[in-house]
Order: C-alpha cells, then structure tokens, then sequence
C-alpha cells in the first residue's frame, strides 16, 4: 500500500520543470501579511499542452511546533489547448503560476504541491521565520 510520502516527488527545480518554485520573503513580521508566489516551470518550461499539463497548484503552511499544515491555497488549471476540434486546438493555455497572502504569528515553513497529470505530485518547501 502506498502513502503519500512514497508517491511525492522532489528535486532541484532548477533541474527539474515539474517541482514548484516557491519565492516569498525569508523573514516577515509577525501578523504581516506574507506573499508567496508559486510557479512550475521557471527554469525549465513545462509543455502544458492537452496531453501533459500541471492541473493544480496547493500552497501550505506547517507552522514549527505543529503536526498538521494549514491549506493557504489552491489554484486550478483549466485550460490546455483542448477544444471542439481537438487536443491543442485552443489558442489558450494555462500557465501554472499562482500569487497568495497569509498571515501568522509563527515561525515555520510553506510547503507547496503540484499535480502532473502524467507525472503525478511534486512538492517543494521553504523556511519563514517571523520575527
């Protein structure tokens, strides 16, 4: 039986198009709004045709001394060049970026998921600290 922990992949995302990149300051303030931008596919293009896009993008956040994270966000891609006449007939595509604020008053990390539809879930992390 597989877990989650055995299907989530990760990499360097510099090397890797699927593994979300995650940009948000190192440090905020506490009770300050943190703004995270999430990405697939800032080094190394992904295709996101029909055949093969990334469908969603989660964020999280796992507050330290906590044993479960926090859904910030999740952001869904609709739109993969399908149409009426077929697979990568539609002049619209998705990009799989997304933008969202949280606040906290703790110290901890983001995590963020995003779905492959080939190449299933691929997570990254990053450290906050308030201060």
């Amino acid at each position: 039986m597989a877990i989650m922990k055995d299907i989530i992949q990760s990499a360097d995302w510099k090397k890797e198009k699927h593994v979300p990149v995650i940009e948000a300051d190192d440090t905020a303030k506490k009770g300050a709004c943190v703004s995270v931008n999430i990405s697939v596919g800032k080094e190394i293009a992904h295709p996101n045709t029909t055949e093969h896009h990334i469908a969603w993008i989660s964020v999280y956040f796992l507050a330290d001394g906590e044993k479960f994270p926090f859904e910030i966000g999740k952001f869904e891609f609709n739109a993969h060049g399908a149409s009426a006449q077929g697979p990568n007939t539609s002049t619209i595509y998705s990009c799989p970026q997304a933008r969202c604020c949280f606040k906290t008053e703790k110290s901890g990390t983001i995590i963020s998921l995003a779905s492959c539809n080939i190449h299933g879930l691929w997570e990254s992390s990053k450290k906050l600290t308030i201060e």
